[in-house]
C-alpha cells in the first residue's frame, strides 16, 4: 500500500533546531529578500522553522528521496509561494541554483545521515532492529541497493567498505560470513544480515558499543547512497555558493562526516600566505570565521528530547567581507612587525 501523503511514518523531531536557527539568523534576517538552502529537506521541520521565522526568506529544498519530498511539500504548502523543492543530491547544488537563477545563497543547513521516515519506514531496509528488504537506498528511482552489494561484492571490497565506512574492527570476518551464506542462498533480509554480523562478533565485543550490526549497516548505507563522496563535493560548492555574511551550518552523525566538515572549513578559516612575512598578502586571508570552537555537542535536555540527538557533532561558519578582512589585517601586522623586530641582533634589552 502507497503512504498517504501527509500522514507521516514514524515522528520527525528536528536535531538542535533552536540552535541552528540561532546560526541562521544573522544571515537570513539581515533585510530583503534572503535565499536559505536546506542541503538534506527531510520531513522539513528545520525548514519549516525557517520559514516562520523569516517571511522574506526563499527556501530552496534537496533531498533524493521523493517520499520526503511528497511530505515536504504538503507540510510547506504554506509557504508555496517562496519555496522550491528539488529531487536531487546535495552535491548538485550548483546545478540546482543555476536553473533556479540564484547566483548565490545566504545560508544553508546539511542535516546528515538517515531521516526519521527512512528510519521509520520498515520496507525502506535502513534500521538493523526491523526485518525488512536490503534496500538502504534514499533515493529509491535509481542506484544499486544494499542487496546487491551484500550478494556481489568480493570479500576485499566488501571487508573494505565495512572497515572504512563502519570503522568495524571485525570487517574481514563478517565479510567471510557474508560470502559464505550467500554460497547457500542470496541473502535478501535486513534480519538475517544482522544476525550474521552479529555472530561475527567475538562475545565481549558484543557487550558494549550499542547492536552489534550498527556499524556495518551504516557502512552499506554510505556505500549504497556515495554519501561520503557526495559529501566530500558538496561542502566546498556551499561554501562557495554563500554570499558574504552568509552561514553554513552541518550536523553530522559520525567521525567520517564530521572528519570531513571539520576539514572543508579549516581550508577557508586559515591564512595562506606565509607565515614568516611580517605583512598579510593580499588575498592570502582567512575567507570564514568558525561560530564555534570546535564541534558542538547537544545537551542532556536535547538527548532526552530526542535521543536520535546523542551523536550529533554542529559545525557552522560564516562569510567573511574581504574588504573589512584588508582593514583588519593593520593591527595583526604591527604585531607580526613587532614580534619579527624581536628577534632582530640588537633589539634585546639592556
Amino acid at each position: 500500500m502507497g503512504v498517504i501523503m501527509g500522514e507521516l511514518r514514524g515522528t520527525h523531531v528536528p536535531v538542535l533546531l533552536e540552535r541552528c536557527l540561532e546560526l541562521l539568523a544573522p544571515a537570513l534576517g539581515r533585510g530583503g529578500r534572503t535565499i536559505y538552502v536546506d542541503a538534506t529537506l527531510g520531513l522539513a521541520g528545520h525548514a519549516e522553522a525557517v520559514l516562520e521565522a523569516h517571511p522574506e526568506t526563499v527556501l530552496i529544498g534537496l533531498d533524493r528521496d521523493t517520499e520526503a519530498l511528497a511530505h515536504a511539500r504538503v507540510r510547506l504548502a504554506r509557504f508555496a509561494d517562496r519555496v522550491h523543492l528539488e529531487h536531487a543530491v546535495y552535491d548538485e547544488l550548483p546545478d540546482v541554483l543555476d536553473r533556479l537563477g540564484y547566483p548565490g545563497i545566504d545560508g544553508i543547513l546539511f542535516d546528515l545521515g538517515v531521516s526519521s521516515l527512512q528510519l521509520d519506514a520498515p520496507d525502506r531496509g535502513f534500521a538493523y532492529a526491523q526485518d525488512a528488504p536490503l534496500d538502504m537506498r534514499m533515493d529509491q528511482t535509481r542506484g544499486v541497493t544494499a542487496e546487491e552489494v551484500v550478494n556481489t561484492y568480493g570479500h576485499p571490497d566488501l571487508a573494505r567498505v565495512l572497515r572504512v565506512y563502519g570503522e568495524e574492527k571485525f570487517a574481514g570476518r563478517i565479510a567471510s560470513a557474508i560470502i559464505r551464506e550467500r554460497e547457500r542462498a542470496r541473502i535478501t533480509s535486513s534480519a538475517l544480515l544482522a544476525e550474521l554480523v552479529r555472530d561475527s562478533i567475538p562475545a565481549p565485543a558484543r557487550r558494549t558499543g550499542g547492536h552489534p550490526a550498527k556499524r556495518t549497516f551504516q557502512a552499506l548505507r554510505i556505500e549504497v547512497n556515495r554519501e561520503l563522496a557526495a559529501l566530500e563535493t558538496a561542502l566546498p560548492s556551499a561554501l562557495d555558493a554563500l554570499t558574504v555574511g552568509g552561514r553554513m551550518v552541518v550536523l553530522s552523525y559520525h567521525s567520517l562526516e564530521d572528519r570531513l566538515t571539520k576539514a572543508a572549513l579549516a581550508d577557508r578559516v586559515r591564512n595562506t600566505g606565509p607565515v614568516d612575512l611580517p605583512v598579510e598578502l593580499p588575498g592570502s586571508g582567512p575567507t570564514f570565521r568558525l561560530l564555534s570552537r570546535g564541534a558542538e555537542l547537544p545537551g542532556e535536555a536535547e538527548v532526552a528530547a530526542n535521543p536520535r540527538a546523542a551523536s550529533v557533532r554542529l559545525r557552522a561558519a560564516e562569510r567573511l567581507d574581504p574588504n573589512a578582512t584588508e582593514l583588519g589585517r593593520t593591527d595583526r601586522e604591527r604585531s607580526r612587525r613587532r614580534v619579527k623586530g624581536m628577534h632582530q641582533p640588537g633589539t634585546g634589552s639592556a
